[in-house]
């Protein structure tokens, strides 16, 4: 933390979703972006220059901009196939961090950086922004309140096509490399939305994949059906081809009512004869300029100064991807998989 008692940030990865992280670092004023990384430094010199970020050093080597002694706090948006090993080298380093969704491609990656995480004792945030837009933090309020009672079946469709027209990262993302999978790409997302949901533990999990059109290297459509500790049956869709909108659906049945995208029934309306509908800012966009990420940051900072856990740290997140690791090898080798994961 500098003199002026500021966190000070370095932000390694400087794409698409850089710049929506940039302006949520620089509207919470307990921080300062200090360090930009880019491979390219011309990319780095120009985020600088438009975000007005005089002050921060450029980098083009991220294990050398993690060790910068002004930076307290590790911002990683890089390629996917980057953010395990660069979340460890931050934590290695002592730093905070924030890693873009996904937090590793594979499991092997995925243990390195929870290890690396808990021997350091860092605060560690992954990047499920969604879980701060209105209509999840909404719902989440509906389950507590127990609108729906007890949660016995929960589903969650992430779909969209044509990021080979309008994504920048198409090039890399299309790769298993680079990229990973439909469910690491994307629909991991999704997935964080089910756990939200069911309050309990995915034990089995059992997957078919495909890839029908070929712009992914990946089977780029996958749906898995999973089995909670208590009886709870989960269902996550995800595909990223073919020719659809972008479409987030949430379903969620309960013994008291039930939940379909903004429309519910519930037993605290006794005289409710058919669904009610509340406004809400439903996830209906894939661009990022859209997702809540000055909430997100603001939310790490305050478990950082506070001495608290994130509701989304690298512990809690490994659920998540182990489901998804887990979907993954059921839909290759055609049986279901007990979860958690053999470590």
């Amino acid at each position: 933390m500098g003199t002026d008692g500021k966190l000070g940030v370095g932000i390694v990865g400087l794409g698409w979703v850089s710049g929506e992280h940039v302006k949520a670092w620089r509207a919470n004023p307990r921080c300062e972006v200090v360090a930009l990384c880019s491979h390219s430094r011309e990319n780095a010199l120009g985020v600088q220059e438009r975000h007005g970020l005089t002050g921060a050093r450029v980098y083009t080597d991220w294990d050398e901009m993690v060790r910068d002694e002004r930076v307290d706090v590790v911002d990683v948006c890089s390629v996917n196939s980057l953010h395990a090993p660069q979340g460890v080298a931050a934590a290695e380093a002592g730093k905070h961090v924030l890693i873009e969704k996904p937090a590793a491609i594979d499991l092997a990656g995925l243990r390195r950086l929870e290890a690396a995480v808990a021997r350091a004792n860092v605060k560690s945030l992954v990047g499920f922004e969604l879980r701060w837009n209105p209509y999840f933090e909404s719902v989440r309020a509906m389950i507590e309140a127990d609108f729906f009672g007890r949660v016995y079946y929960a589903e969650c469709d992430y779909f969209m096509s044509g990021l080979e027209k309008w994504y920048a990262g198409y090039d890399w993302i299309k790769t298993r490399e680079k990229g990973g999978t439909a469910l690491t790409a994307a629909g991991c997302h999704g997935v964080d939305s089910l756990r939200q949901c069911v309050r309990s533990e995915a034990v089995e999990v059992h997957a078919y994949a495909g890839n029908y059109t070929g712009v992914m290297e990946w089977d780029a459509t996958i749906t898995m059906l999973i089995r909670f500790a208590d009886g709870a049956i989960g269902k996550m869709a995800c595909s990223i081809e073919g020719n659809i909108p972008y479409e987030y659906n949430l379903r969620l049945h309960g013994d008291r009512g039930t939940l379909v995208n903004d429309r519910f029934l519930t037993h605290h309306l006794p005289g409710q004869t058919g669904w009610a509908q509340f406004p809400t800012i439903m996830p209906t966009n894939p661009d990022v300029a859209n997702f809540p990420f000055k909430s997100e940051i603001d939310h790490l900072v305050d478990c950082i100064v506070e001495d608290r856990t994130p509701v989304v740290d690298i512990a809690d997140a490994v659920k998540t991807f182990e489901l998804i690791f887990g979907a993954e090898q059921s839909a290759r080798e055609g049986r279901p998989v007990a979860l958690p994961l053999p470590r």
